[in-house]
C-alpha cells in the first residue's frame, strides 16, 4: 500500500520557500503555533493606537494597511493571500501602532501571537539566522518601494504595480490603489484612462 505524505498547508507551503531548509516535523511544530480566525468585510484585524501582538498569514481574502494623516486615510499596503500583515514596529518593541489593518473582503487568517512568535527559536536552532534573511528581504521589498517613490514618475509608478498586480485592480477600491502610490485619485484616475485607451 502507498501512504501518500499529508499535503502541506498554505502556510507551511509558505515557510517552506521562505526558509527552505526546514524539515516537514519543525514546519509542523511552527504552524501549530499559529491559530486560524476568520474576518468579515470591514472587520479591524488593529486599530490604530493598540500594540500589534500578532503576525498574521493571510489564507485567503485581503487586508489593507492605512494610517490616519491629517484626516486623511493613507494606504500603505494592500496584503492579498499567501502573505503576512502586522505593525511590524508595533509587533516586534511592543509599542502602539501608527497603523490600522481592516479586511478589505471576507478573510481568513493563520495568526501568530508574540509569545509563540519568540518560542520559534526553541523549535528551529537556526531560526535566528533565517529571520534575520526574512527581514532583509522585507527591507528590500520596502527599499524598491522607496526608491520608485523617488525616482519613477507617477505614470512610471501606476504600471509597474500595475504589471505585478493586475488583479487586485478588480478587487481593490481603486483610490487605496491611487493613495498607496502616492497619487490623488484624478490622477491615478488620469493615467489609468491613458493607460487603457
Amino acid at each position: 500500500m502507498i501512504i501518500l505524505a499529508p499535503i502541506m498547508t498554505e502556510l507551511e507551503l509558505y515557510i517552506h520557500s521562505s526558509f527552505g531548509i526546514l524539515e516537514k516535523k519543525e514546519l509542523s511544530k511552527i504552524s501549530e503555533l499559529f491559530e486560524y480566525s476568520k474576518l468579515k468585510k470591514g472587520d479591524f484585524l488593529l486599530e490604530s493606537g493598540q500594540k500589534c501582538n500578532k503576525l498574521s498569514f493571510i489564507q485567503s481574502g485581503l487586508l489593507r494597511m492605512f494610517a490616519l494623516v491629517d484626516g486623511n486615510e493613507i494606504t500603505q499596503w494592500i496584503s492579498t493571500k499567501g502573505y503576512f500583515a502586522t505593525d511590524l514596529a508595533s509587533f516586534v518593541h511592543e509599542k502602539s501602532s501608527r497603523l490600522a489593518i481592516h479586511a478589505l473582503v471576507d478573510t481568513e487568517l493563520y495568526s501568530i501571537s508574540k509569545e509563540n512568535y519568540d518560542k520559534i527559536g526553541e523549535i528551529v536552532p537556526q531560526w535566528h539566522a533565517l529571520e534575520k534573511q526574512f527581514i532583509i528581504n522585507c527591507f528590500i521589498t520596502l527599499e524598491d518601494r522607496v526608491f520608485s517613490h523617488l525616482s519613477m514618475s507617477a505614470e512610471q509608478r501606476y504600471q509597474l504595480f500595475f504589471e505585478n498586480n493586475k488583479t487586485l485592480f478588480n478587487e481593490v477600491p481603486l483610490q487605496y490603489i491611487a493613495s498607496m502610490l502616492g497619487m490623488t485619485p484624478e490622477t491615478f484616475s488620469r493615467i489609468r484612462k491613458n493607460n487603457i485607451s
